[in-house]
């Protein structure tokens, strides 16, 4: 099947997944904002969301389409390495008008993994899973559905909120380059719309990691 076999097609599955994935940061991002103007309304989201069906398919889904994507990212990387065989060794110049992000692809997908673990120990581990489990309490103590407790007690922490920026910088770095190079991948480069797309998704993917950390920012200030 040429899309797992061939160079191209994994490219397309990675630019497919990574795109859904974008989706699903841009929805997660505004489910969170919603905690920056009223508590309650975070935690009707949260409620919504729960451990219903749709929202355990959406999980199992989106665990998919993860697995999918970095699967597809070390394949692609591993089989770059061989091509290279020996020359992989040497100490070559860097290439021009090539993006710091597009040559460490890898090490930024590694720390992103690195903050999803962390991630779903902090909240899905404490909201989702529990109810799972039958249970409405998480090991904290807090209810399932209190995520604006949850994000109280977590970015209380100064070391948390450092950790959870670094990812989000990391999440910029790989989706300000990623998000242009899906685009490329399918035929959307055009000499015209090539650089309007570049510039398209810095802003949006900039907006995007605002929001994230507008939420962490303010649940630490909060705190203070």
């Amino acid at each position: 099947m040429w899309l797992t076999d061939s160079s191209i097609g994994r490219k397309v599955v990675m630019s497919i997944t990574g795109g859904a994935l974008i989706f699903f940061l841009t929805f997660h991002m505004a489910m969170n904002c919603a905690a920056l103007f009223s508590d309650e309304a975070y935690n009707a989201v949260c409620e919504f969301l729960g451990a219903n069906w749709y929202a355990l398919v959406g999980t199992v889904g989106l665990a998919i389409l993860v697995a999918l994507h970095f699967i597809f990212a070390f394949i692609l990387t591993f089989k770059n390495l061989k091509a290279r065989g020996s020359q992989k060794y040497a100490v070559t110049e860097k290439p021009k008008n090539v993006e710091w992000a597009s040559q460490n692809m890898l090490v930024l997908g590694l720390i992103i993994i690195i903050g999803l673990a962390l991630h779903l120990t902090d909240f899905w581990a404490n909201m989702q899973l529990p109810e799972i489990m039958g249970s409405t309490v998480n090991a904290l103590g807090t209810s399932t559905t209190d995520g604006a407790a949850l994000l109280a007690l977590k970015f209380s922490k100064p070391y948390i909120v450092i950790m959870y920026l670094i990812w989000f910088a990391s999440f910029w770095f790989h989706l300000s380059h990623g998000f242009w190079s899906a685009l490329q991948t399918l035929g959307w480069n055009g000499k015209t719309w090539f650089n309007r797309w570049k510039v398209i998704g810095n802003i949006y993917v900039t907006l995007l990691m605002l929001g994230f950390a507008a939420v962490v920012l303010a649940f630490y200030f909060r705190s203070l």
